[in-house]
């Protein structure tokens, strides 16, 4: 025998306690059963058409990189063309019903002190912080004029990531003290290192770090130069630790972000000699990546930091396409769903070109900030 839907809701009412019952009307149940049946119809049909766009989307990703890899002509029929839908029906309704049992917190995310406490605890690493930040302006830009970066893409990308004042400890959502501010993302330095970059990064390019660090030895005695020694006996563990995992993505993402192990590897994002090796050498895999697929042009601080924000193949992806396609292509293209909907800039640009335009206007403006006028003096 089928029940009405108010007969269920009933039920559920009674099993809920007497308190919950007298909380909860008949009429007050109605009415929400009634919201919840058009809500679910309504974002029901949204739900299938935004499954359809990413879908296409997706698909059309992978057509464009097949014409890369076979050398042909990437046309405008390549892309999706149509902004991904929006949802404008009616909000979920409240329940009247007592709430659930609440579901655990997900853990928060790390901060430095975390980091830091795991490199000693998994590691035995303290890395070496700088004096002060200028310090570690002086050693990064050291480094990204030995590895061929400009001043201008050095100091557009930390404009870009950090608002133009962002110090070498600066993480993602701790930034700019204020109240009740919390961690929005693993994110650290100059360039917002993610903790994945920095285990993946240890994974390709860990031999290179340590024969560019080896070298700092020769000038320390005594207690520094034994210091040393140990910091860079705990750097080989990490580094031969990230090499032997799996080479892939989500196998470094899981290391960095569930795991003790992890947390204590990103800390050397910190340290003055490995720090800005790490944060050039992530900036410095994305222009050589435009390189290896025959882009020789320069590539402009926007341009870098495209591929910086969106991954490699995304950002190679506009970086090469025409400025008429750029001015017609929806930046969804170029992100996941989740990605694209956790980003107010790709949303509220809408196309290509005005994402470029967006990123050169935050650069030009955030570079008159005095962090990045100390980048650039010290470059």
């Amino acid at each position: 025998m089928r029940r009405h839907p108010f007969c269920c809701l009933l039920i559920v009412v009674l099993l809920t306690g007497t308190a919950a019952a007298q909380d909860a009307s008949p009429p007050a149940l109605a009415d929400y059963q009634a919201k919840l049946e058009t809500y679910e119809r309504v974002h029901g049909a949204y739900e299938e058409q935004a499954t359809i766009y990413w879908d296409a989307v997706a698909d059309k990703r992978r057509v464009r990189n097949a014409k890369r890899r076979a050398h042909e002509s990437i046309v405008l029929a390549d892309y999706v063309l149509t902004q991904p839908p929006v949802y404008s029906g009616p909000p979920k309704p409240v329940s009247p019903l007592p709430p659930p049992p609440p579901v655990p917190p997900k853990p928060e995310i790390p901060v430095l002190a975390d980091f830091l406490a795991a490199a000693s605890e998994e590691w035995d690493f303290l890395p070496d912080l700088p004096a002060s930040d200028a310090d570690f302006k002086r050693a990064y830009a050291k480094a990204a004029r030995a590895a061929g970066l400009s001043r201008e893409q050095i100091v557009g990308v930390y404009a870009f990531e950090t608002g133009g004042n962002g110090t070498y400890d600066s993480q993602a959502g701790l930034g700019r003290p204020r109240p009740n501010a919390h961690a929005i993302s693993p994110a650290i330095g100059y360039n917002q290192l993610l903790s994945t970059n920095t285990v993946s990064l240890f994974a390709e390019s860990g031999p290179r770090f340590l024969a560019a660090v080896s070298a700092k030895a020769k000038t320390l005695t005594g207690d520094k130069r034994a210091a040393f020694e140990r910091k860079f006996a705990s750097l080989k563990r990490m580094i031969a630790y990230c090499r032997g995992l799996p080479h892939r993505w989500s196998e470094y993402d899981e290391i960095a972000k569930h795991t003790p192990k992890g947390w204590g590897i990103h800390a050397a994002v910190l340290d003055i000699d490995v720090g800005p090796l790490l944060q050039v050498q992530k900036l410095l895999d994305s222009l050589q990546f435009a390189r290896a697929k025959g882009y020789a042009a320069p590539l402009s601080a926007a341009e870098l930091e495209l591929m910086n924000l969106t991954g490699d193949g995304n950002g190679f992806d506009m970086v090469t396409m025409p400025p008429a396609l750029r001015a017609q292509v929806p930046t969804a293209n170029f992100f996941q769903r989740q990605g694209y909907e956790r980003n107010p800039v790709a949303q509220r640009t809408g196309v290509v070109a005005a994402l470029i335009a967006s990123i050169d206007e935050t650069m030009a403006s955030a570079s008159r900030a005095q962090g990045a006028k100390d980048l650039a003096a010290a470059f």
